[in-house]
């Protein structure tokens, strides 16, 4: 598949900001099995100072200075991506999901794509041990890995409720766990946590999906705005592989990576400081357009 994407964000202030320093995660990666064929950043004020780098989960990063007072700040990114991944083969052809444990505790290679950065607890997801337990039904002893983290993901979906009201990017996984309300970000992270509660490394993938739903059908959640899903690994010899548990998918030729992380907060679209004393609002549009 090949997409535009258009990704514009704007913060509007109750008073103007003199100063401002952001880093920008709003640029669909290079990696295999998506290829970045475009890109372009238009950034309203413009920037005093603008520089672009790799972090080290391999995300685009720009840090922005704007040293001009300034009511509002619109960040535009404009990208074409082709996303080409295969079939991925029948779920029971993956490890037993204890030997993907083993084989992950044993690792010891620290490259960014290296299982050992996504066994542990991280800023936002905690080891709960309810998310723990309710991974646990999915894993009984023997199941082959990928089967287990499908019935995990098939779950949440069963389970949970998509509520955008329920939740801020500031709640506690505990209380999305708790209410089973929430959006695609606390979904991702419930299901993170069981996962690395029982050994698993699991990381969390931001990005888009499109979907064209049937005629009189509702769009996929999280169609045509930034999404959020897991990757899970599944041994040396299977590796990464992306499922959406909002949407109850395996991710494929839908889904466009932009950042991948621990949690949210390794991959938040934009964030920084601003100095100022008002308050502010956000307004976000994102247009997924396939062209071929």
């Amino acid at each position: 598949m090949l997409y535009n994407i258009r990704h514009v964000t704007t913060y509007s202030y109750n008073t103007a900001v003199p100063f401002a320093r952001c880093v920008l995660r709003m640029f669909p990666r290079e990696e295999p099995g998506q290829r970045v064929l475009s890109r372009q950043l238009v950034v309203t004020p413009r920037p005093s100072e603008s520089r672009d780098g790799i972090c080290f989960f391999g995300n685009r990063v720009a840090s922005l200075t704007i040293d001009q007072p300034h009511r509002a700040l619109t960040v535009s990114v404009t990208s074409r991506v082709e996303v080409f991944h295969p079939a991925l083969a029948g779920l029971d052809l993956s490890p037993a999901w204890e030997s993907v444990r083993e084989e992950a505790a044993a690792g010891a290679g620290l490259e960014p794509e290296s299982p050992v950065h996504y066994l542990y607890q991280s800023r936002l997801v905690p080891l709960d041990a309810g998310a723990v337990a309710y991974a646990a039904q999915s894993f009984p002893p023997g199941r082959a890995m990928l089967v287990g983290a499908r019935d995990l993901m098939g779950r949440i979906k069963r389970d949970f409720v998509y509520d955008p009201k329920a939740t801020v990017v500031s709640t506690p996984l505990s209380q999305a766990l708790e209410n089973r309300r929430g959006v695609c970000q606390d979904f991702a992270h419930v299901m993170i946590a069981g996962l690395r509660g029982l050994g698993l490394p699991a990381a969390y993938v931001s990005g888009y999906l499109r979907t064209i739903p049937p005629p009189g059908q509702k769009r996929l959640e999280g169609a045509d705005a930034s999404h959020a899903w897991v990757s899970v690994w599944c041994g040396q010899a299977l590796g990464w592989v992306g499922l959406d548990p909002t949407n109850d998918l395996l991710a494929g030729n839908d889904h466009v990576i932009v950042a991948r992380g621990r949690d949210y907060a390794d991959v938040s679209p934009l964030d920084g400081v601003i100095i100022g004393s008002g308050g502010q609002s956000i307004d976000v549009k994102v247009d997924v357009e396939p062209i071929g």
